[in-house]
This record gives C-alpha cells, structure tokens and sequence, in this order.
C-alpha cells in the first residue's frame, strides 16, 4: 500500500489523541490535521461523572497533555458535517479538509428519553457527556434539594453517588437492577445496598420512564408512579456520532463498522465509542478507545502487515464507598469464586468461570495490575 502523507483525524476524544501519538511514535512524519467541535483543549471524560462533577478536580486537572509535540494542525470549535470519499475531502461548514488517510474518532453522544420515545413533550433534558454537561449539572448538585436519575448504568449510578454525597436526595430510575447488564446479579446486589445505605432510593421500571411537564418542572412517570424532584438527570447510554456519515455509502449500524485492524477501508480507520468490531455491539470504554487509537494508526500505516487488534474489555466505576474494576466480555448469572479479600472490610478479588474456562473477574477496593486482572479474566 502506498504511505499515505496528510492524514485528517475526525474528534478529540482519547481515541483520536491516541491515533495521533501513534501515527507519531510509528514515524509518520507527514502532516496530521486534528478536527474537533470542542473548543476547548481534549481532557479525559472518565472524571466528568464522580471527581469533577464533585469540584474535587479542577479543568486543569481534566485536561489531556498539550499537543505540539506532536506537531499537529488543530482545527477546533467545527464539526464535520459529511465525508467525499471520491475526493477524499472531510467537509466543514463552508470548508473542506483533503486527506489521504482519514481517522475517524466522532465518539458518541448522549442518548435522550426522546431516543426512546420517553420524552413525548420534546422537554430539554439535563445529561452528562461533555465537560459543558458537567459544569451545568454542578450547579443542580444543591444540598437538601431532590435530583432523579434516569437510568441505572455506570454513567447513572455515578452520578447518584456524587449527588447523594453533595447531600442530595437521590432517586434512581433503572428497566433492570443497577449495572446488571455490565456486572451480573452478584455485584449488581452489592451496589444497590451500598446505594441505599447511602439513601439513595432505587426504583425499577421495567418498560423505562417518561418525561412530563408540571407546573414549569419536569416530572418522571415510571412504574405507574410520578416522582416530583428539582432536577431530572437522563443517562440512558450513548449514540455513536455516524449522522454526518449518512452520505458516504459506510456501514454505520451498530456503530460505524471496522474490520479486525479498526479499518473501513484501506484509507480510512476508525477508534473508540463510535466503532463497531466487525459489527457487534460497541464497547464505549476507555481501555477500548486507547487499544483501538493504537491499532487504527498502525493499520492506516502498515495495512495487511499491521496487527490485528485484540479486545481485551476492561473498565472501573468509582461510586458510593466502592471502586470497581472490571474485565471480561460479560459476567455470567452465578456467584462467583472469591479468590482474594474479605467482604467484611468491603475488599475482594472474584472470577467467574464457565465450563472451567475464565471469562470475567472484579477487583473490589483492590489495587491491582490491570494485566493481572486480564489474566484471571482470560485474556492474558
């Protein structure tokens, strides 16, 4: 294949840093154009829901290292609003970008009631994704005042932890038990007591909830009840940002679809919330944008020659007095082997096994080598 020598990388989110510090560190000594619609500099999100919304980090503490190491063309504040394949152009508004190999790292955004048909009025509703997202639900954090969250994944039961420690009154709404998809029934029952012991109230809903206006407030109906608060929160999963892909003939369900080296075709790669692998689900983790920034640009340079890209799924979630960190692909329904810890002093270290093979493991409260915790899951 021939080297390509401008490369344009769509989004600022880690995935597109990572893509660009690997296209530098692999030698690529062309020009690199970085396109974000954020104005501000790329910070990491993982904080957005529990220290920074908290106040206990600052912007400065949130922020990616600068980039003029990597001698990069940054273009920020414009979104890319579609793709010319023909002519290899990413178009802006008003303006266009050439390329001769394209990164495409839009992430994903913030999925809404209204995505589900929950929000029947159009309601503004209140979400976190961005660090914008972030400052604006700071300021509903009030102490003694009533905040429902609507949704029962990492993102929602984070931000009920930060609320209920900010002194709120937190009800959460989920269609299932906390996390249940993301951790089983075992761990998922250890977060709802650690939640209600904390006073958080956790109702289950199982046909979802809906939006309605009252008296210039929002309300929630689920469940056959109608929860009054202060401040409504939506965090129902996220949407990949393929919307101004629609045009460029690309696969674009799930996710945008990528092969086993994270390419779309032989000039074009994809990292991060907005892939799909060879499409299956999207796995809108940290540790998968980093993995796949780095297979993506090896196979932007290398082609056929570049290494496959392995998944080896891992996340953590910091909430109430627990500190979770999680790999596998999926954690089965039965109890696990506990092969470290005591749960009386809230510390553990469990896998869980099927047909003998490993497939998940936890670390409660533990520090541990991610690579150990990848090796008890099965992934070394």
């Amino acid at each position: 294949m021939t080297a390509p020598r401008r490369i344009v990388i769509v989004g600022t989110s880690i995935a597109g840093i990572t893509a660009a510090e690997e296209l530098r560190a692999d030698g690529f000594d062309g020009t690199i154009t970085l396109i974000g619609d954020e104005t501000e500099q790329p910070y990491s999100k993982p904080p957005l829901s529990k220290a920074f919304l908290a106040g206990s980090e600052t912007d400065d503490d949130i922020r990616l290292p600068d980039l003029d190491h990597l001698d990069i063309d940054l273009i920020a504040g414009v979104a890319a609003h579609g793709l010319d394949r023909d002519r290899r152009r990413v178009l802006l508004d008003g303006d266009e970008v050439p390329y001769d190999g394209l990164v495409i790292a839009t992430g994903a955004r913030a999925a809404t009631l209204r995505d589900w048909g929950g929000n029947p009025d159009g309601l503004d509703e209140t979400v976190l994704r961005t660090a914008d997202d972030a400052r604006a639900l700071r300021a509903l954090l009030v102490d003694g005042h009533r905040l429902t969250v609507v949704g029962g994944g990492v993102l929602g039961m984070e931000i009920a932890s930060t609320a209920a420690s900010a002194g709120m009154d937190v009800t959460v709404i989920g269609t299932t038990a906390p996390m249940l998809s993301a951790l089983g029934p075992y761990v998922s029952q250890l977060i709802l007591d650690r939640a209600l012991d904390a006073g958080v109230i956790y109702s289950v809903a199982s046909k979802g909830a809906v939006l309605e206006a009252a008296g210039g407030r929002t309300r929630v109906r689920a469940g056959g009840e109608t929860i009054e608060s202060d401040a409504v929160v939506t965090a129902v999963g996220c949407v990949p940002n393929v919307a101004w892909l629609r045009d460029s003939g690309l696969s674009v369900s799930p996710g945008l679809i990528v092969d086993e080296r994270c390419r779309v075709a032989s000039d074009i790669v994809a990292a991060g919330d907005v892939v799909s692998l060879q499409g299956r689900a999207r796995t809108p983790h940290w540790s998968s944008a980093l993995g796949q920034g780095r297979s993506a640009a090896a196979a932007l340079l290398r082609g056929d020659e570049a290494e496959p890209y392995v998944a080896r799924p891992y996340f953590w979630t910091h909430q109430f007095d627990l500190s979770l960190k999680v790999a596998g692909e999926g954690i089965p329904d039965h109890e696990p082997e506990l092969l470290d810890g005591d749960l009386a002093d809230l510390t553990a270290l469990w896998r869980w096994s099927t047909d003998g093979s490993p497939v998940a493991a936890v670390a409660l409260n533990r520090h541990i080598p991610i690579s150990r915790l990848h090796a008890h899951a099965g992934q070394a």
